[in-house]
């Protein structure tokens, strides 16, 4: 089915090729792409858009010698099948496969762990200076997106890398623009031409020879600029001290190849901009590559999903609720970094659109952006993954918190995030969040209390935030009326005796389905802080032990609030905490990953029953 690709295991056979039958094994590795990602689900849209690229790199560079260090990395499944890992692609994401991002334990292809945006050309320069350092010819190479580009971090490293001369080449994967228009005959020659040796032996000896003349040196700098800029976006990576080549055709393997070709011969900090499609050769992901961005098992013959519960997702509940919120108070403004889908802003943007901002894959600019807005009586709602707000920590502190402003933080993906492993599991946001003076965490375990509490946080003064998973709830009715819930009070949901298991948002369903077994109380506690202290005061007092369940990391966690509340009053009662352990937890499906760590029911039930028989 696969000819030619079922021949490539590992990249030194795909250099063994003819550059002839290049395009053919893209459409084999695109066809084998879309096949496997139908069955196990993943990123497409990105990963189709970089099928040639991926070929290209791999056949015209050294690796794993040389370094290939992809940004974010969710496009990396073409490298990944071309670096040995084609059959490992059945259990892409799955519990004991093979991760959905590069990793740097399973493979020496993968130079570079990543998950996060913006630390590709970081990374790569470190291993540039690396390689001078020990006196090596080893290239380094960043491939970044354009959306990728937006975040200060790839600006700091271009700022610094163009200051030096390691042998740093940058690929700017531009996927923002249609095809046709930048990218032609012309384009593509000049692309080869300002990357050939002949161009470059030039400019550097014309630098030499006028470097006894500055005023002339710089007049014909000056004019190579403009001759380059009449037909190139050269001017910014030429000012951060790159040479600029491009833009070229990013499914053209013979320019990419033969530009790939010059480039690696070239010294110093070089700056390729390609230009590739999202969705490339699949037309469901051609013609809305957001839908495809991210998918679950689909049918490969009509890109329409396969499976799925039903039930409303969070991010649905937070999407609805922004939209009636909208409605009823005219100061609400809608954020997000670069993820209007994914945290679920399309209809709040559809219906409010001078009221919705995307300001790119900029978290630390979106917290303090949000803080400008409330200084001047705005009610800005950021929208944004744990694992997300862990980048903007600072402004967070330095921006909301110390000046107490009303900004409510609507945090998606909090705890464990199944397929998308350890760089997005939002393991730590409690931790982080409730050492900061100010501000309020609330942890709903439904929908119908998410939305609620969304409507608490947006009512109160002050800083706030309301941490809530990914995927489905427990299928409650949502109520559409909004009422606030008193600021800093949990609720006990059963009554029992001896044990009382204090739950804190998605951990109330199993700590109930525990308590069945245990005849132990249950208490919503909802508020991680404030803590409902006269609660946990009145449990301490009529039970033989406490326990604290919750989707966060044990360390600094809600468990810990529980146990400096207790010492603070003076109540010396045993205490147990269940939650996330202190290690980064792998991928495989959120129902497999908690039974495995014990917070499921039966683990609850397990761990409890230990601790009664000390």
């Amino acid at each position: 089915m696969y000819p030619l690709l079922e021949t490539i295991n590992f990249p030194d056979q795909l250099r063994d090729l003819d550059r002839k039958q290049l395009p053919q094994l893209a459409d084999e590795l695109r066809s084998f792409l879309i096949d496997s990602v139908s069955q196990t689900g993943g990123h497409l849209s990105s990963n189709l858009g970089v099928v040639e690229l991926s070929i290209a790199l791999h056949y015209v560079f050294n690796t794993p010698d040389d370094r290939l260090v992809w940004d974010v990395g969710h496009q990396t499944y073409p490298h990944k099948i071309l670096t040995g890992r084609r059959e490992g692609m059945a259990m892409l994401r799955r519990a004991g496969g093979i991760a959905g991002f590069p990793r740097r334990n399973e493979s020496p292809y993968d130079a570079f762990g990543a998950g996060h945006s913006s630390t590709s050309i970081s990374a790569a320069l470190g291993m540039a200076v690396a390689a001078q350092q020990a006196g090596s010819d080893r290239r380094a190479v960043a491939i970044i997106g354009d959306g990728a580009m937006s975040a200060g971090m790839a600006f700091e490293a271009l700022n610094n890398a163009g200051a030096m001369d390691a042998n740093l080449l940058v690929i700017l994967n531009d996927n923002d623009m249609s095809i046709s228009p930048p990218v032609g005959a012309l384009n593509n020659y000049l692309a080869k031409l300002l990357s050939g040796r002949m161009y470059n032996t030039m400019r550097r000896g014309t630098e030499k020879v006028l470097g006894v003349a500055p005023p002339i040196l710089e007049l014909a700098k000056r004019a190579e600029e403009h001759v380059k800029g009449m037909v190139t976006p050269s001017t910014l990576f030429e000012e951060f001290g790159f040479n600029y080549i491009g833009p070229v055709n990013g499914h053209d393997l013979d320019v990419l190849v033969s530009t790939l070709t010059n480039i690696r011969e070239l010294k110093g900090p070089q700056f390729l901009h390609v230009i590739t499609q999202k969705g490339h050769g699949y037309k469901p992901a051609e013609d809305n590559p957001g839908r495809y961005h991210g998918v679950g098992k689909f049918d490969p013959e009509n890109g329409e999903a396969l499976g799925g519960s039903g039930r409303k997702t969070y991010t649905q509940i937070f999407g609805e609720w922004l939209v009636d919120m909208a409605t009823q108070d005219e100061r609400l403004i809608g954020i997000t970094p670069a993820m209007c889908d994914g945290s679920g802003l399309n209809a709040f943007q559809a219906a409010f659109p001078s009221r919705y901002f995307d300001v790119g894959i900029a978290e630390q600019h979106a917290l303090t952006f949000a803080a400008g807005m409330a200084c001047d009586g705005l009610k800005p709602v950021v929208a944004i993954y744990s694992t997300f707000l862990q980048r903007a920590y600072d402004q967070l502190v330095h921006d909301i918190a110390l000046q107490d402003l009303p900004v409510l933080l609507a945090i998606d993906r909090a705890g464990l995030v199944g397929a998308d492993g350890p760089t997005h599991a939002g393991s730590f946001d409690i931790s982080y969040l409730r050492c900061i003076p100010n501000m309020v965490i609330m942890t709903p375990s439904d929908e119908n209390e998410c939305r609620q509490m969304l409507y608490t946080g947006f009512k109160h003064n002050g800083p706030a935030a309301v941490r809530y998973p990914r995927g489905s709830g427990t299928g409650v009715t949502v109520q559409q009326k909004m009422q606030e819930i008193p600021l800093g009070k949990g609720e006990v949901r059963r009554l029992g005796s001896r044990v009382a298991l204090l739950a804190f948002g998605s951990m109330l369903t199993p700590a109930l389905q525990a308590a069945e077994k245990l005849d132990a109380t249950v208490a919503n506690m909802r508020f991680v802080k404030p803590l409902d202290t006269d609660l946990l005061q009145q449990l301490a007092g009529s039970h033989d032990l406490l326990v604290t369940v919750e989707e966060n990391a044990v360390m600094g966690g809600a468990g810990s609030a529980v146990a400096e509340a207790l010492s603070a009053l003076e109540l010396s009662v045993p205490l147990l905490q269940l939650g996330l352990p202190d290690t980064f937890i792998e991928h495989g499906t959120p129902e497999k990953l908690l039974a495995d760590i014990g917070l499921d029911a039966d683990g609850i039930l397990t761990a409890v029953e230990k601790r009664l028989t000390y």
